[in-house]
């Protein structure tokens, strides 16, 4: 890791307890000290995700003010490229939990952004979907078609991991570049053939519009490529590591509760989109997890890696990244 300031108390237990982890760039890597320069923290916010429920529950909250730390929410957000802008930008602390695949492509592109804390959700819903009796039911239905996707982000890489399972040359279908609350119109009114999409966009547009899974990450996909990841700034980080180590765990609270209540946690996340409830009950069968992951998991950090690497290869992401070079443990 990068930017850390090493203590002499943790030089012996570093040599010990990331021997190893050379390879992943991990080596000399250090947590930051204690401290804070605010005692308010900025969460960006959507009406859905495990950051809603943590809104609206408002036990994260709680736990936070139990510790002199006053939240402020800000948002709503339509989807996770914004909130990143805003935490850049200063007039945010965290990013609400999004894809580490856009994330990838804002640090690449300059921002000064880190990761904290990573989740692995269960099973994985990313979806392409095609409207009934349009004709399109198997990936190479979509040779020649228009299918939206948001750009480096969880839309773009299945489309091409899906074309590229299927031996189907890129050029062959043509790529839509839209943010969700745009493609969600576009796929109703016909202006595209397909959308991929994560949930619960894919889902309520199954029911809404009267769409079909051409493509299912979960069951199509044998390899995860994208994650969900809280990402702040490098500088908040030095200046206020107790306040990134108090989010961190409010946030794990706050995913093992989810995990544990499907059906509480599914309901409260029905009140943001308002969809309907034949929606809400398919999350409930699904009982969702939401299992979270440190900076410093060696095991996680590889297969992150790996993910960045495939997306470099194949420029979902413009160029390579090294992932451990964007994470700070606290």
């Amino acid at each position: 890791m990068t930017n850390r300031i090493l203590t002499p108390t943790r030089r012996a237990f570093l040599a010990t307890s990331l021997a190893g982890v050379g390879a992943l760039g991990l080596s000399g890597g250090v947590a930051l000290g204690a401290g804070r320069t605010t005692d308010t923290l900025r969460l960006t916010w959507g009406n859905f995700g495990l950051t809603y429920i943590a809104k609206q529950r408002g036990q994260l909250e709680k736990s936070l003010k139990d510790q002199g730390i006053t939240v402020e929410w800000v948002g709503p957000f339509p989807n996770h490229a914004p909130t990143m802008q805003a935490v850049t930008g200063g007039t945010a602390d965290f990013a609400f939990g999004g894809s580490t695949t856009p994330a990838l492509a804002a640090i690449i592109a300059g921002s000064p952004l880190v990761f904290t804390q990573f989740f692995i959700y269960s099973p994985r819903t990313t979806a392409i979907i095609a409207r009934d009796g349009s004709g399109i039911d198997k990936i190479e239905d979509l040779v020649g078609k228009s299918v939206a996707v948001n750009r480096s982000g969880l839309g773009e890489f299945l489309v091409v991991a899906a074309i590229e399972k299927n031996n189907i040359d890129r050029s062959k279908v043509n790529f839509i570049y839209l943010n969700p609350p745009d493609a969600a119109p576009a796929l109703a009114a016909g202006k595209v053939d397909a959308w991929s999409m994560w949930s619960p966009g894919v889902d309520i547009a199954r029911v809404e519009y009267k769409a079909h899974d051409i493509f299912l990450e979960e069951r199509d996909l044998p390899f995860q490529i994208d994650f969900n990841t809280y990402l702040t700034r490098r500088d908040f980080t030095e200046q206020n590591p107790d306040l990134v180590r108090a989010f961190n765990a409010a946030i794990v609270a706050e995913a093992e509760w989810a995990s544990t209540n499907n059906a509480e946690a599914e309901k409260i996340a029905q009140e943001g989109l308002k969809y309907a409830e034949a929606v809400r009950d398919h999350f409930v069968s699904l009982k969702r997890q939401y299992v979270p992951y440190a900076v410093d998991d060696e095991a996680f950090l590889v297969k992150f890696q790996n993910a960045a690497n495939w997306l470099a290869e194949r420029k979902v992401l413009p160029e390579a990244v090294t992932v451990t070079d964007h994470v700070v443990r606290v």
